[in-house]
């Protein structure tokens, strides 16, 4: 037998506040058309669910068990009902990005900053990986969507997103102060101490291949397990280290590190956006990534 689920919601709001006249007006409706509708959903159900007076309804044993089962699911139905509507004008929700340490650092961070000025009710998970733990995450639909620096090898499926470009910088702590004046070679660079990121990180690839391709050899005689710890050393006067332009101006401009000048032209790289768009997103998860590809630099 089917009944109509706008029968049963029409049911409990009658058997709610015992009145016809009082349900019609909470659905926004008329007297009349309630009263047919029950008599519709009696002649269904094929047993009377009210007992009518002057003073409203009261409902027949029938009417109490269909009730007692109608009530927990109309309430549960409201509350999805609520929590769509709360999610699609974005008061409430969550968004879950894998971020590398540099990307969060450089760029995401004031992002994120700004999403929830405008967005305060939407939570917000982050998780700091490699780029390639980022992007197993995304494939594996662990995270909404990553945001890494290049160089990054994306796999069909994924789709990757240029957000915003970035030089790094050779700098070295106050004892280096004399090489600032000088245009070393990657070649000259074995001759001082060298800070790096593990061999693992996709960054260390990236040097490696960049002296390789100008006929040197990377050797770091130390290793940090992230870019903000390289920074600490450098100032710690360990040794020297390629950092991200925009997380070394602020030590640069204060005097507490130097920068080195390279006879050879470091590459660009990026900050990029990577997801799967083949997953569908939440509202919320979608309207962060449109506020991240607006600002995406163009391409000509």
């Amino acid at each position: 037998m089917y009944v109509d689920w706008e029968y049963y919601k029409i049911f409990y709001y009658v058997a709610k506040y015992q009145n016809f006249t009082k349900a019609a007006r909470v659905l926004g409706n008329n007297q009349p058309n309630i009263t047919h509708s029950m008599n519709r959903l009696e002649s269904q159900l094929n047993c009377v669910l009210f007992i009518r007076s002057n003073r409203g309804v009261t409902l027949t044993p029938e009417g109490e068990l269909l009730y007692s089962r109608i009530a927990s699911a109309a309430v549960q139905i409201q509350d999805a009902e609520e929590e769509l509507s709360a999610s699609a004008t974005l008061e409430h929700g969550a968004i879950s990005i894998s971020a590398t340490e540099t990307a969060l650092n450089i760029y995401l961070a004031e992002k994120l900053r700004a999403f929830h000025t405008d967005y305060p009710g939407i939570r917000l998970r982050i998780s700091n990986h490699s780029t390639p733990q980022a992007l197993q995450a995304v494939k594996n639909g662990e995270v909404d969507f990553a945001v890494i620096t290049t160089p990054a090898e994306v796999e069909s499926g994924l789709k990757m997103v240029e957000l915003k470009p970035f030089y790094e910088v050779l700098v070295g702590g106050r004892t280096f102060t004399a090489l600032a004046s000088q245009n070393l070679s990657l070649k000259e660079l074995n001759n001082y101490p060298l800070i790096s990121l593990s061999d693992e990180s996709m960054t260390r690839a990236f040097y490696r291949q960049f002296f390789l391709d100008h006929g040197a050899v990377l050797k770091p005689d130390t290793e940090a397990a992230t870019t903000d710890q390289m920074l600490t050393l450098v100032k710690s006067e360990l040794g020297i280290a390629f950092l991200p332009q925009p997380m070394a101006q602020d030590a640069l401009a204060r005097g507490e590190i130097v920068q080195l000048h390279l006879q050879e032209i470091i590459p660009q790289r990026s900050i990029c956006l990577v997801y799967d768009h083949h997953r569908p997103l939440n509202t919320a998860a979608r309207k962060f990534q449109q506020m991240l590809t607006k600002a995406a630099p163009k391409r000509p």
